[in-house]
């Protein structure tokens, strides 16, 4: 057995049963990542191409599902960027993904994202060493994603979805209370011109609500009574944001 190059980090081998055995063979070395041949093998000398920053070698790890890597994490600043988050959960292990939410209509952050890690171990470090943080001033809230999205019911969700009437003459409605639903925000936007349709968008995967959600009217003069009528007024005790969406 020939000694592992400094190229791997201390810590991914940690028993004899963990070492990486070079085969005798080019030709049979295992396909974990593509390499480039500098030197003769018994040199064990290997060049990374440039786009991969680390290579883990964890067979067991990178078996495990997506959904036990798959991180929540919520009430982020709208600033933040997929390439910033990707880079504070970077210091607690191997990032595969970090994807900001982004609604459809606006385009505006919907202050949670998703961060896949390498593996379960990084996963749990980021969870221990970055939930209840601060980023931007908010505290942040990170955990596993409990269930599989396909596993979850989205039937109110997709209820809302399907039911939605889009229109040009649209209002964003924002900050808006966990207990409002697609009903009462029609009813309280009705009493202000005629509404086609309307949806309290939910966070994806659950029913549960992100907060913000949109009503459809069938003229522009129903959008500005809208805006001028309930914008900053109460509604289930928090004091919604109206605009233009």
């Amino acid at each position: 057995m020939v000694a592992i190059s400094s190229l791997f980090t201390p810590n991914l081998v940690q028993s004899p049963t963990n070492l990486l055995k070079i085969p005798k063979s080019s030709r049979s070395i295992p396909a974990l990542a593509s390499f480039q041949i500098s030197r003769p093998l018994d040199s064990c000398s290997f060049a990374c191409r440039p786009r991969m920053r680390t290579m883990r070698i964890l067979a067991a790890s990178t078996e495990a599902p997506p959904s036990t890597r798959r991180l929540y994490v919520g009430n982020i600043p709208r600033t933040v960027t997929n390439e910033q988050l990707s880079k504070i959960f970077e210091e607690h292990g191997a990032v595969e993904k970090a994807e900001v939410m982004h609604d459809k209509y606006s385009g505006r952050s919907r202050r949670f994202a998703f961060v896949t890690m390498s593996t379960v171990e990084d996963a749990n470090a980021a969870i221990e060493k970055l939930n209840e943080t601060e980023i931007g001033g908010r505290k942040i809230k990170v955990n596993i994603t409990e269930k599989p999205l396909a596993t979850i019911d989205l039937s109110i969700a997709q209820d809302d979805e399907s039911k939605f009437i889009d229109s040009p003459y649209k209002v964003y409605v924002g900050n808006l209370a966990k207990t409002v639903t697609t009903d009462l925000l029609t009813k309280f936007f009705s009493e202000k011109g005629k509404v086609l349709s309307a949806k309290v968008s939910r966070v994806p995967g659950t029913s549960k609500s992100s907060g913000f959600g949109f009503v459809s009217f069938s003229a522009d003069e129903d959008v500005e009574a809208a805006i001028s009528s309930c914008n900053n007024v109460l509604l289930e005790g928090q004091r919604i944001r109206v605009n233009k969406a």
